[in-house]
């Protein structure tokens, strides 16, 4: 009778030892070689879940949530104080493939912060930034620059309303100098204003308002104006029209 081979009911120790070694569902505290260190929920082998990450040469710590080994969700991330040692905020919101993306706030000094929209770790969307000058923005963002519609609120009161592009004031808008009482209006080139009217605005109220008031300019008889205009432009229409040469007359030379 033939020799029959029976299939092994047990898997190799290498095997075996293969699937312990797999990370999957919660888990203590794991070190890795440069000394940091993750606790929490794992999935085939990578951080998936609720989480805790240490970043042992940045002082960096990350809590909140994981997909397939990146930030995605909802978290926290802090850094080290180098005066107390203690852990200090430095972004609270969403992340999206290891990026702040969505709405999150992100602490830039105890004086400094951003809270809005973010896209690809970048200030993108509507959002309101508070800078350490007392400074205050607040409006539309693209690629960490002002971008769009947006108020600029200055430390000493005065604001600007209007439209910016790439971080500067570009388009229509309006600078309210409210410590003289006075308002320019017009247009903007990359932060220069090219064209407006100034006016009086909340003078009474003003902190230092100018000596004299800004005096309003008018046309005392417009129909004049406009009959001066009409005459103007009709004389040189005729003295145009007369010393113009028709196209059917042709210049002649007599040869002796």
């Amino acid at each position: 009778m033939p020799f029959l081979k029976r299939p092994q009911t047990t898997e190799p120790p290498v095997k075996l030892w293969d699937k312990k070694a797999q990370k999957r569902g919660p888990h203590h505290t794991v070190y890795s070689v440069n000394g940091d260190q993750y606790t929490g929920e794992w999935m085939d082998n990578k951080k998936h879940g609720k989480g805790t990450q240490v970043w042992k040469n940045t002082g960096m710590i990350y809590d909140g949530d994981w997909r397939c080994g990146k930030r995605e969700g909802y978290g926290t991330l802090s850094k080290t104080d180098p005066q107390t040692k203690e852990y200090v905020r430095v972004y609270i919101g969403s992340w999206r493939n290891d990026k702040k993306e969505g709405a999150g706030t992100y602490f830039y000094s105890p004086s400094a912060f951003y809270e809005g929209q973010w896209k690809e770790d970048q200030r993108s969307g509507w959002g309101q930034m508070q800078y350490e000058n007392g400074e205050l923005y607040e409006g539309d963002w693209l690629k960490d620059k002002h971008h769009g519609q947006g108020l600029l609120l200055l430390a000493n009161g005065n604001r600007f309303v209007g439209t910016w592009s790439d971080g500067q004031k570009n388009g229509h808008g309006k600078f309210f100098y409210l410590d003289r009482g006075q308002l320019y209006e017009g247009f903007w080139v990359d932060g220069v204003a090219k064209c407006g009217t100034m006016s009086d605005f909340g003078r009474e109220a003003a902190v230092r308002p100018t000596v004299y008031p800004i005096p309003k300019v008018c046309l005392q008889d417009s129909q004049a104006v406009l009959m001066e205009a009409r005459a103007y432009f009709t004389e040189n229409k005729e003295k145009s029209t007369e010393t113009t040469i028709p196209s059917h007359t042709v210049a002649r030379q007599y040869v002796p």
